[in-house]
């Protein structure tokens, strides 16, 4: 499977203005690329034969542009192969039913990155304290240039390193992506699966997850960092559009939005990862995010969640550890009774299920998180006893009632917290 590690660059100003000075280059190359590209017949070709056209121009064109000469010639085809990229990429969305356009010029703040291809660099992973290490780069404005690279984590075992992707983030900072390719892990056989090492799970607004194994866990709480970044944002608007002082707050918002995505980001994969290496299989609801946004309540709530986002981070993790990760139909798992079946209406502020036929009392989204445990065992096509899945967690709870184990969201994004850890032997006790 490919993997893409990010870490961040600790350039000199004399190497920040290099990079600066290839990325603002780069981009250049693509308007040039983009308009020439434009002016190719669709008859003349496929997309992809069309894109070669221009970017078997690049000898003749170093000739009267020697600012390219100055830039890996890797680099300057990758940008070019970037308008097949993106026009595939608007397609994809065009399929799904958005409403895209064409491919515009870009803006330097539009236009943040440049890619390596197979060679003109080398990580020296051995240089500098713990912790730190070189990256080379070729033909970075016209030199071999090693920048300090700081490893917050080792890569994994890889045999070469296909790509290497700078990018400038808003708030000015370089970052680092090594394209690699690992192997990937092989997922249990489904006849070998154990009830015991399967989990469903619900997600919700309250509570960003509730398991069939009785965790509730909490959502991040981003209050403080919303009020600060409304604040940021208020003084930006007092500033003259695009002055010194307007680029200086602009990266203050930046540093702001982008401590919260960092939150949101650590906190599904330090989730995602829990639940794919402590489990065979997960399930989860499949849900409609893009109209449940479209609806008229709880709009903001649900956007911060984030729950598109998160299946997608699990997904990612269960290739990764091996773990079978299924997203089952969502619809009527809160009504279901896990019990017998029954559906039971009720609306959102009732928090209890208590089941009309057969008496099954328990919290609303654990019943939930049954249902999709049973859902995702029928669609797996894993064996299980003719024991229902509320039997079966019921009996594993810490009381054999229906209180939850709570986790904080604030315990998940801890570094190295072992808030989850701790619950599991609490839940089999």
């Amino acid at each position: 499977m490919k993997y893409s590690p990010r870490y961040r660059l600790l350039p000199t100003t004399e190497q920040r203005d290099a990079l600066d000075w290839t990325r603002n280059t780069v981009r250049q190359l693509y308007n040039h690329a983009l308009n020439e590209f434009n002016h190719i017949p669709e008859d003349a070709g496929t997309l992809r034969q069309r894109v070669w056209m221009v970017r078997d121009t690049l000898p003749a064109l170093k000739d009267w542009w020697t600012d390219l000469t100055r830039i890996y010639s890797t680099v300057l085809q990758k940008a070019i192969e970037r308008i097949r990229d993106n026009i595939e990429n608007l397609g994809k969305l065009k399929a799904k039913g958005y409403d895209v356009g064409s491919l515009n010029w870009k803006r330097p703040r539009e236009f943040q990155s440049f890619t390596y291809r197979q060679s003109g660099f080398e990580l020296d992973s051995k240089s500098g304290p713990n912790g730190r290490g070189h990256l080379v780069l070729k033909k970075l404005n016209g030199k071999t240039r090693e920048i300090p690279i700081q490893l917050h984590r080792d890569l994994p075992d890889h045999e070469a390193i296909k790509e290497v992707t700078l990018k400038k983030d808003p708030t000015g900072a370089w970052y680092v992506s090594f394209c690699i390719e690992t192997e990937t892990p092989e997922k249990p056989a489904v006849k070998d699966i154990d009830l015991d090492e399967t989990v469903g799970l619900d997600l919700g607004v309250l509570n960003f997850i509730h398991d069939s194994d009785g965790r509730s866990i909490g959502r991040l709480d981003l209050s403080e960092d919303r009020e600060r970044l409304e604040r940021e944002h208020r003084s930006l608007s007092r500033k003259e559009y695009e002055s010194n002082n307007w680029e200086t707050q602009r990266r203050r918002v930046a540093k702001v939005h982008a401590r919260i995505s960092n939150k949101q980001r650590d906190y599904k994969h330090k989730l995602a990862h829990f639940y794919t290496t402590q489990y065979d299989a997960v399930f989860v609801e499949n849900l409609n995010v893009k109209g449940m946004l479209e609806s008229p309540h709880n709009a903001r709530n649900k956007a911060e969640v984030g729950w598109r986002d998160f299946i997608t981070i699990l997904e990612h993790h269960g290739e990764k550890n091996g773990c079978h990760v299924v997203a089952v139909d969502p619809r009527g798992t809160t009504k279901e009774c896990a019990s017998c079946g029954a559906e039971t209406p009720k609306p959102l502020w009732v928090r209890e299920h208590s089941c009309p036929a057969c008496g099954f009392e328990l919290d609303r989204d654990w019943n939930a998180s049954l249902n999709v445990l049973s859902r995702g065992l029928t669609e797996l096509g894993v064996v299980h006893s003719e024991d229902t899945p509320a039997e079966t967690a019921t009996a594993v709870s810490t009381d054999g009632g229906d209180t939850p184990i709570v986790v904080d969201g604030s315990r998940v994004v801890e570094t190295g917290s072992p808030a989850l850890n701790e619950a599991t032997p609490c839940a089999a006790e």
